[in-house]
């Protein structure tokens, strides 16, 4: 059982399956309802944002990177230590909806629209994809889960040495431009994105299957932000290359 994000790995489930009783034990209803709890507390904290900005747009900056950082130290406390899942994971879903609010305002003030144009294609993903997957449609074998793990590394690579080089004063060729490499790398990203779904979708069943503990659906919940965050954001960055075009 292979998977990309960092939040759903084997290691993860592997001390915990087969411990509990079923009453106890991780459900796919369970991960279902926190995972709407999660992303109703992204939406709320996102549209707070997103409202100071247009009071204030000098907070945005500030919200953005709050959120980046506050996301990012939750992310790593519920990784290290998944019993925390239950309270640190809402503290991550803010974060990262005080960041999306803000970054999606600065994009909606340059394109009006995209924001809710990368919103229905995000959810939209996640629809298709998750029919595809319980009807059989798209099945994570493991040369799919190898195949989806090592392109989502090499993009974590690049990511990263542009943000080094990018202390440097070096850009990355492509990356941040709307020509028609620059928009090929967004789509092959926005697609590697999605397949992660798939990945988390199987990772998540094996899950109720194997019986991990109950804290786990909140942990399932969080893995799966994870990637719905991303790949809005990539949505976002698409969508506006795609516009600069025009």
């Amino acid at each position: 059982m292979r998977t990309s994000n960092p939040a759903l790995n084997d290691k993860t489930f592997a001390a915990a399956f087969g411990y509990e009783t079923p009453a106890q034990a991780m459900t796919l209803q369970g991960t279902v309802v926190k995972s709407g709890v999660l992303l109703t507390a992204a939406i709320v904290a996102a549209a707070y944002s997103w409202q100071q900005t247009l009071v204030n747009p000098d907070t945005a900056r500030m919200l953005m990177f709050g959120g980046i950082i506050g996301g990012l130290v939750a992310s790593l406390v519920i990784i290290f230590k998944p019993t925390t899942a239950g309270w640190c994971s809402p503290i991550y879903a803010v974060c990262e909806g005080l960041f999306l609010g803000a970054i999606s305002s600065i994009y909606e003030s340059v394109y009006s629209g995209i924001v809710m144009q990368a919103a229905l294609l995000t959810f939209g993903t996640l629809g298709a994809l998750l029919l595809a997957y319980t009807t059989g449609v798209i099945k994570a074998t493991e040369n799919f889960k190898l195949g989806v793990a090592a392109a989502t590394g090499g993009i974590a690579i690049v990511y990263l040495l542009t943000f080094v080089l990018g202390f440097f004063g070096i850009k990355m060729p492509f990356i941040h431009e709307s020509g028609l490499i620059g928009i090929g790398i967004s789509v092959f990203i926005v697609v590697i994105a999605a397949l992660n779904l798939v990945l988390d979708f199987d990772f998540i069943e094996t899950g109720v299957a194997r019986g991990a503990p109950k804290y786990m659906e909140w942990y399932a919940a969080f893995g799966l932000m994870v990637t719905l965050v991303w790949l809005y954001v990539e949505m976002l960055r698409l969508l506006a290359k795609l516009n600069s075009r025009d």
